[in-house]
């Protein structure tokens, strides 16, 4: 299957995900298809980050069904996703 940017849908920002940041981790909400490796290239290619750990869990809601993926990064590095 192609690399495909539709598997990162979007930033989680909450409380706890901004408390992570502080320890280089951020919070995705990726497609249910969506494996680690996938995960690991596309923030690495759309961020131009390099990712050391992935890890995700599935969140099964009535309506909806995907992964958060919790991404650390290198420990200098860091992710703007607050409002441009």
């Amino acid at each position: 299957m192609p690399l495909n940017r539709l598997f990162i849908k979007a930033p989680i920002i909450s409380e706890k995900a901004t408390d992570l940041s502080a320890g280089h981790k951020y919070v995705f909400s990726v497609d249910a298809r969506a494996n680690k490796n996938e995960v690991k290239t596309l923030v690495e290619d759309i961020y131009k980050v390099h990712v050391t750990k992935v890890n995700i869990t599935r969140i099964r809601n009535k309506s909806d069904k995907f992964k958060k993926a919790v991404v650390t990064l290198r420990e200098n590095e860091t992710i703007n996703i607050g409002p441009q």
